[in-house]
């Protein structure tokens, strides 16, 4: 496999708060589990990332707590950087855009465009505090979103449903300085234009979805935004706190954020480059075409990476030599929730890394994460599912696994690796397996389906114990010492491979592994070979996982705010709305998979003596030729739909359990198709 050159950036989070599990399985631990994976692959990998220090949230928490802005990012970067370092991210560097290299980058940008009148200078109405005595920034002002009515709306941009507006548009403003209503007051800022890179940024992000399978909540921001249509955008603003406008004639203006925090991630890797006395590191890797650049991010920062950032590149490289590369691929994921509801520092709802960190281990937190990544719709953080992702998944499969493997290898074979000879069948389907795991689940990693890659590799221990269990060594210790043996070298080389392959999601636990086996680390494709040698002396075994109380759950349950703790509600319906669905049983005759699309499925369903085309979501669940047979109820009166560019007549029933895993519901053989069921 050709090893590449890959820069990888994650979002900076801003230095005004902690960091919360929301930040950390939306555009960090994603990107840890990629970068951790591509170095264990030997491939040519610097992580990026570091604060965002800037910008009206700085200074709205600076006067809150009556400090300086700069005693907040020195405090929250301090703290945030602490907080990555115990959950185990493995940066490159963690950097601030505070820093100088920063200013003079973001700075260097101003000015080559300044300098090729890219930029036009405009005089526009803006917010006005006169009880203040300020310009109002976009954070400073509150009102009612004039596309969805959200009544806590900013200024020129709503959260609720990601609209960008004129500040002028917004209806019922008030400033969150002086609780007034704003006045509109002229003021002169200059203007880069959007909409003049609109047709070649379509041109990128239609090449790269084609090319690199660009995830499907990454198109829908990008289109929504060229159906709109791209229009100029303001980079200064009126503000003290920020990279200084360097013009003679901008005092008391700044560069607004959203311009010069993407560039956060160029003058990082000036200053790693600094520090690794390799002034010219970062043009190896941004202006260098072999290297590729993959951004990680939450949904809430599409589109500055796949819209804003990129035209700053392309305005850039046409009036410079030193060009700079785009991304390549920018899998954006959905946000997590908590027990629910979306996390809220104002209502105490949520939990920080750092205090999570300190009832917890990090690996048991970096598996539950993985596991339930919010990769293509919001996904929730419950405490219950975290106990039972350590318990029943990291302590009874995996720890159990290694547990078993060194006792055995302790009290019969004196701590040392046995020999094999003359292996059963089922030793060679073991080792078998353990071969093709690594390209397996390095293929779903490359293509960001990460979440799938580490259900694979929680397989991989089930198949393990399931290994130990058949091959019974309790009873071949007293018949045949020697298959004995076998079972244990082969469960010894599995567990190499799981520390391996689990190293990216649980590094601190993979480590133990690895003490424990005495045995160095090698590359990702070599881990699925045998390279636990014969002979080794083990190392004393350590407890990895330790089982959580349900008492300790019980009481983090209980501590949450009880206004905000609700059941689920059902929304009732009438009997007469419910008799409107039509539900009949279906036989399934074909089954194939749609192009471009690892979920849906293409099924010609049998209702009664009508064929039918129905599209479902079931790709990952099930492969075409293990359903065509199958018995199914299918909702038979739902209006046509086109998924895909396939039309579907129908929708099918099924379940989905704790780990996104469908199971469809099933009807006896004997049931004919097309009969209703009630």
């Amino acid at each position: 496999m050709k090893k590449e050159k890959v820069l990888v950036t994650s979002a900076l989070p801003y230095a005004n708060g902690p960091i919360h599990l929301g930040h950390l399985s939306g555009a960090y631990l994603p990107a840890d589990i990629y970068v951790r994976y591509k170095r264990l692959n030997e491939d040519d990998v610097i992580y990026i990332c570091g604060s965002d220090e800037h910008g009206v949230a700085i200074t709205i928490t600076a006067e809150k707590e009556k400090i300086s802005p700069n005693e907040v990012i020195d405090r929250y970067h301090k703290a945030n950087l602490q907080a990555f370092e115990k959950f185990g991210m493995s940066f490159d560097i963690y950097s601030r855009t505070s820093i100088l290299e920063h200013h003079k980058t973001a700075q260097e940008f101003f000015t080559d465009f300044y300098k090729r009148n890219l930029l036009t200078e405009k005089k526009t109405l803006q917010f006005y505090d006169s009880k203040a005595e300020m310009f109002l920034p976009d954070r400073y002002v509150e009102g009612t979103c004039p596309r969805c009515g959200n009544e806590e709306a900013r200024s020129d941009e709503c959260e609720k449903c990601g609209a960008l507006y004129e500040p002028s548009e917004l209806k019922n403003p008030k400033s969150k300085v002086t609780g007034t209503t704003p006045i509109m007051k002229e003021t002169s800022h200059w203007y880069f234009p959007l909409g003049k890179y609109q047709e070649r940024l379509e041109d990128y992000v239609n090449e790269h979805k084609q090319k690199y399978s660009w995830k499907e909540n990454v198109l829908q921001y990008c289109n929504g935004w060229f159906k709109e249509g791209l229009k100029d955008r303001a980079v200064t603003r009126d503000l003290d706190w920020g990279v200084k406008v360097p013009l003679e004639t901008a005092t008391g203006k700044v560069l607004y954020v959203w311009f010069e925090a993407v560039l956060g991630y160029i003058s990082a890797t000036k200053k790693l480059g600094e520090q690794r006395g390799n002034p010219d590191l970062w043009k190896d890797y941004w202006q260098n075409e072999e290297s590729k650049y993959i951004a990680f991010i939450g949904k809430d920062n599409i589109v500055f990476h796949t819209i804003i950032f990129p035209a700053m590149l392309l305005a850039w490289n046409d009036g410079n030599s030193d060009k700079y590369i785009l991304p390549q691929n920018i899998p954006a994921n959905e946000f997590l929730n908590f027990e629910g509801k979306k996390f809220s520092k104002s209502r105490g709802w949520g939990i920080d890394v750092d205090e999570f960190l300190k009832m917890f281990p990090a690996d048991s937190l970096r598996y539950t994460l993985a596991a339930n990544l919010p990769e293509n719709k919001d996904t929730d953080f419950y405490w219950k599912e975290f106990q039972a992702r350590n318990n029943n998944e990291l302590a009874d499969i995996l720890g159990n696994f290694v547990n078993r493997t060194f006792v055995f290898a302790n009290k019969h074979f004196e701590g040392i690796v046995p020999k094999t000879e003359n292996l059963q069948q089922i030793d060679i389907e073991m080792l078998n397996l353990i071969s093709k795991a690594p390209e397996k689940i390095a293929e779903l990693i490359e293509n960001f389906h990460i979440k799938d890659a580490v259900l694979e590799m929680m397989n991989l221990a089930r198949l393990a114990n399931k290994y130990f269990n058949d091959s019974e060594p309790w009873k071949t210790i007293k018949i045949n010492k020697q298959i004995c043996a076998n079972t244990i070298n082969v469960s010894l080389q599995t567990i190499y491979t799981l520390a391996t392959i689990l190293e990216p999601v649980i590094p601190f636990s993979a480590e133990k592994m690895f003490k424990m086996l005495n045995t160095e680390k090698t590359n990702w494709l070599d881990s699925g070979k045998s390279i636990v040698k014969t002979g080794t002396k083990l190392n004393s075994p350590e407890i990895l996982f330790t089982k959580i109380e349900d008492k300790t759950i019980e009481e983090l349950i209980a501590k949450l705010p009880s206004n905000l703790v609700e059941e689920e509600k059902e929304i009732p319906i009438s009997i007469d709305e419910f008799e409107k669905v039509k539900l009949k049983t279906a036989r399934i005759l074909e089954a194939e998979r749609i192009k471009k699309s690892d979920k849906l499925l293409k099924l010609q369903v049998l209702i009664g003596s009508e064929k039918r085309q129905i599209v479902a979501g079931i790709g990952k669940s099930y492969s075409p030729e293990e359903l065509i047979g199958k018995n199914i109820v299918v909702v038979a009166n739902l209006k046509p739909a086109k998924l895909f560019g396939e039309e579907s007549k129908g929708m099918l029933l099924a379940v989905e359990d704790s780990e996104g895993k469908l199971a469809l519901v099933g009807i006896p053989d004997n049931v004919n198709p097309g009969t209703s069921v009630h």
